[in-house]
């Protein structure tokens, strides 16, 4: 499926859009690209949702909720930032080794082909996660581990098709533009290197990479 190793081509490859791209198109590919794991997460995400709320214990799940929230916007950043850009060569050790074939090929041909809808989105590359997350966290009582599990992947729903909107949709709510905004400005050559936040510029901000040259949320750049 990838193309682009970021050892040999490094994390940010020039942009090159070619002639005749169809919008419409590649939007449809990444909604397909997007539907699997919408599909499969989705049900599991809203039946524990209601049996959890519907428990004598709504309090401590909604609590649990908020936990996930909390947690998955630093690994959101934290992964984008020294995962997804993170150059992994095919040299070193074993680990070294399988680092490379794990991840040196990810997320370089989204930044390449930021047009394209095969690239848009992880796939269903998180299934094996899930695999291993949503079993384990039974091992505690369904009102908490299992809800903090459920809200990541949650969490990592919304992150996905709000990217895609980023890349293919112009809606005017503010937040949506100024995430959008955040997000192309990764995509440029003088973002190179910030602007890592998908949901939030928080860490951002934080960590030291936020675009200085971004408007605050309430005043939203024009795109």
């Amino acid at each position: 499926m990838h193309t682009l190793q970021k050892s040999k081509v490094g994390p940010f490859p020039e942009l090159v859009t070619p002639r005749g791209i169809d919008p419409k198109v590649e939007a449809a590919k990444a909604r397909r690209r997007l539907l699997p794991v919408t599909i499969i997460y989705t049900p599991l995400i809203v039946a524990l949702a209601i049996i959890a709320f519907r428990s004598p214990h709504p309090a401590e799940a909604f609590g649990f909720v908020i936990l996930g929230i909390l947690v998955y916007t630093p690994v959101e950043y934290l992964i984008h930032r020294y995962l997804l850009h993170g150059v992994f060569p095919d040299e070193g050790g074993a680990v070294a080794r399988i680092l490379h074939r794990l991840f040196d090929a990810t997320h370089a041909d989204h930044h390449a082909r930021p047009w394209d809808g095969m690239y848009m989105n992880g796939h269903v590359d998180t299934l094996w996660v899930a695999l291993v997350l949503f079993p384990v966290s039974f091992l505690a009582p369904y009102y908490t581990l299992p809800v903090f599990v459920a809200t990541l992947f949650a969490c990592y729903l919304f992150e996905e098709w709000l990217h895609y909107g980023m890349h293919f949709k112009h809606y005017k709510n503010r937040y949506f533009q100024y995430v959008r905004t955040h997000h192309l400005y990764h995509h440029s050559r003088q973002g190179a290197g910030l602007a890592y936040g998908m949901t939030s510029g928080m860490w951002d901000v934080v960590l030291g990479t936020r675009d200085r040259q971004l408007a605050p949320l309430d005043q939203p750049r024009a795109t």
